[in-house]
């Protein structure tokens, strides 16, 4: 099983430079994704874009296909057509709707529970608002309908043949949002993290989902980290099938695997346990991300 990541994607990975810790910066990503025959990686941050970023990390490193993207949070106006016409000018490949100031997610991780284990991500909400500064959360519905600007923007993907990533919306947010990109040309849609504990779709939800033309991603760390079982994982890839899903990492955290070792482990135990074969792990990871960024 050595050559399970031959050609790999992790189009979800969380380096430095950023304003919360990490783990690695993009060259040591980049010498990573080379030494384990991966093809390339995809920068997120909740808060920059990062296409100029994942430019140098190319030119430095040709034989990483580093990629860029925009997360629609407060520190780029959230939903703002001008911050995603701008990225999709300088080459980012995904574009997620909010995740840490979505509505949906605020309001789980700040439900109240004193006892609850916060996000890396909420120190800087807490930190923000002790300094007086406001982080608005966001919706893309009023009254029910999307936003106009909602529409802009899924456009301007449309435009740049971007990939629309769901984020951290509600279910109501992602199936209206989905509905409307397919309406309006879009091309390329991933589910995010179908099993993370503020999204977690049915196999029902993820099927309609793929009906629309979405792929469906899992993360390592969602399971590895408690917020899901591994089992539910493996059962969900199988119902919808594994040429409907992508494997990624959501690593980056300072205390965690590096995003290459989450990846193999993932790998690994879909085969040891989930009864998966080697070219379903190749559709997972290489082929089906390679379609999407294409």
């Amino acid at each position: 099983m050595n050559d399970l990541l031959k050609g790999a994607y992790d189009l979800h990975v969380h380096s430095a430079p950023d304003v919360l810790p990490r783990k690695m910066d993009d060259i040591e990503m980049a010498q990573r994704v080379i030494e384990a025959g991966m093809a390339g990686y995809v920068i997120k941050s909740h808060y920059f874009p990062t296409s100029e970023r994942a430019h140098l990390i190319r030119k430095m490193y040709p034989k990483c296909n580093c990629l860029g993207s925009v997360t629609l949070n407060s520190s780029v106006g959230g939903i703002n057509p001008s911050a995603v016409e701008m990225a999709g000018r300088s080459g980012a490949k995904i574009v997620w709707f909010p995740t840490c100031d979505a509505e949906h997610e605020r309001a789980h991780v700040f439900g109240g529970d004193p006892n609850k284990k916060l996000p890396y991500w909420a120190q800087i909400i807490i930190q923000l608002k002790e300094a007086g500064i406001h982080t608005p959360t966001i919706s893309i519905l009023d009254g029910g309908k999307l936003k106009k600007e909602v529409f802009e923007v899924l456009d301007i993907i449309a435009s740049h043949n971007m990939i629309l990533a769901t984020g951290h919306l509600s279910h109501e947010e992602a199936f209206a949002l989905v509905d409307a990109g397919c309406e309006r040309k879009v091309k390329r849609i991933i589910i995010t993290h179908a099993d993370f504990p503020t999204t977690n779709y049915t196999v029902e939800e993820q099927k309609a989902f793929i009906q629309k033309g979405a792929v469906i991603e899992h993360c390592y760390t969602t399971w590895a980290t408690g917020k899901s079982e591994f089992e539910t994982v493996a059962q969900h890839i199988k119902a919808v099938g594994v040429e409907h899903v992508i494997l990624s990492t959501d690593l980056g955290q300072k205390d965690a695997l590096y995003p290459d070792e989450g990846l193999k482990i993932f790998a690994e135990r879909l085969i040891k346990e989930g009864g998966f074969s080697e070219a379903d792990i190749q559709k997972m990871v290489a082929r089906n991300p390679a379609a999407l960024i294409a």
